[in-house]
């Protein structure tokens, strides 16, 4: 029952003009959460990572100030992937329909590397999540792509490296598609473990399809509730935007 109360709930805030309202909290399994939902038929979603200068934006704020100047109002935004020590995308990253970094499907160390990893992307009208080697089969050529990983949902299962009882919690950001298109954002309020944070995606928020985005540096902007976290530099950035009027 509560979880088909968060899913409506979900539903409604999508079909609203303000962001404000778009994010509401919600819980899972005793931890509390910010989900933000947006359709990508109506909803404006970016992914930005340098400014006008070249340079990282490195924070919300820049992002905001930057887009002021073309008459641009950021309705949302949260960190959009994992980035190296001088701020640049781990792995694939494409702005504008234009690819600056490649897709990364090496194995390694670290969360990045915890295969299957996976790709956030939009095209006009729609978005969603893929496998990294399946998005790279596809010949998709999306208008904006950030790569991130682990994936947290595949098909509607979790990843299999997630275990219910993982003494690992960390604040964690991350996003899915919902079955019928929308996309979702989700901070954790506080620290929680892989396997709940999918968890929340696959059966509260009903995405087939999710991607981690980060941990610990986990960060959101929400203009309307006055939220503007900035405790770290910020790599690759996805937002909500609209143009101002006049």
């Amino acid at each position: 029952m509560i979880r088909s109360m968060v899913m409506l709930a979900v539903l409604a805030f999508a079909a609203t003009a303000s962001a404000g309202e778009a994010c509401q909290k919600v819980r899972h399994l005793g931890d509390g959460y910010t989900i933000c939902t947006f359709d990508p038929a109506h909803d404006d979603i970016r992914i930005f990572h340098n400014d006008r200068s070249g340079k990282p934006y490195g924070s919300f704020r820049a992002l905001e100030m930057d887009l002021r100047q073309d008459r641009v109002y950021v309705r949302f935004a949260m960190n959009g992937g994992m980035y190296l020590d001088d701020q640049s995308p781990v792995g694939l990253f494409v702005e504008n329909g234009r690819e600056l970094k490649a897709i990364n499907t090496n194995s390694g160390w670290g969360n990045f590397h915890l295969l299957p990893n996976g790709v956030f992307y939009t095209s006009p009208g729609k978005a969603a999540v893929m496998e990294s080697k399946a998005f790279a089969a596809s010949g998709i050529k999306p208008f904006y792509a950030t790569q991130s990983g682990p994936m947290l949902v595949i098909g509607g299962k979790l990843h299999p490296s997630f275990l219910a009882d993982s003494t690992s919690l960390r604040t964690r950001n991350g996003v899915g598609v919902t079955v019928d298109g929308l996309v979702v954002f989700a901070i954790s309020d506080g620290p929680v473990r892989f396997h709940d944070f999918a968890t929340l995606f696959r059966d509260d928020l009903k995405c087939p399809n999710a991607l981690f985005l980060d941990g610990s540096i986990s960060s959101v902007d929400i203009p309307e509730w006055q939220r503007r976290d900035s405790l770290f530099p910020l790599g690759p950035i996805i937002a909500v935007t609209e143009m101002l009027p006049g």
